[in-house]
């Protein structure tokens, strides 16, 4: 099974970018479709974006879409979240989320595999 780790959050003013990482391991990450998700605090974890396990395909929350951009490099086993013109209301956890499947999943339980969530905070 896949483990997932994420990396590349913190502290950034509004209109500001960050770049998030999913480092997988321990599985055949090109056979892993994946998501991106966040949770605010007292919310409930949403969709971000999701891409295929090609990287051919890829689907975009209405609140990202044009501002946030998923990426995957297969070869080093790695899924990206670039993020710009970033808004206080992006100021969440964000989770990368795994699954055997050769689909675009948006749904948080179509995902069987999580990493452990890297912060963001956007300071107006």
């Amino acid at each position: 099974q896949v483990q997932l780790v994420e990396s590349g959050g913190g502290l950034v003013q509004a209109g500001g970018s960050l770049r998030l990482s999913c480092a997988a391991s321990g599985g055949t990450f090109s056979t892993y479709a994946m998501g991106w998700f966040r949770q605010a605090p007292g919310k409930e974890r949403e969709f971000v974006g999701a891409i295929s396990r090609n990287g051919g395909s890829t689907a975009y929350a209405d609140s990202v879409k044009g501002r946030f951009t998923i990426s995957r490099d297969n070869a080093k086993n790695t899924g990206y979240l670039q993020m710009n013109s970033l808004k206080p209301e992006d100021t969440a956890v964000y989770f990368c989320a795994g699954v055997r499947s050769s689909g675009l999943l948006l749904g948080k339980n179509d995902y069987g595999y999580w990493g452990q969530g890297t912060q963001v905070t956007v300071s107006s």
